[in-house]
């Protein structure tokens, strides 16, 4: 898959609870396009949910949040180059 660039919302890698604020705003967001409860925390389910779409789109599966994951989750998200745009 080409690399597009970092989204503007990833600021850095997601491997386990965030403490910055921006990390956890960019946390809830990746949880939303997954459909998790936006709680801004790395929990087993979001975990699970990454390394699921991780598998899908055959990057590595590792359940963090990294950029080539994010710039997935990026296309994915409503109005995404994958998702529908809902306005």
């Amino acid at each position: 898959m080409p690399t597009v660039g970092k989204p503007e919302w990833f600021d850095r890698d997601i491997i386990q609870d965030p403490v910055r604020e921006v990390d956890i705003e960019a946390l809830k967001r990746v949880q939303r396009v997954l459909h998790c409860e936006p709680t801004g925390t790395m929990d087993d389910i979001t975990r699970m949910h990454i390394r699921g779409m991780q598998k899908m789109f055959r990057l590595r599966v590792h359940g963090a949040v990294d950029q080539a994951t994010a710039e997935v989750i990026d296309k994915l998200r409503p109005g995404g180059s994958f998702g529908e745009d809902t306005e």
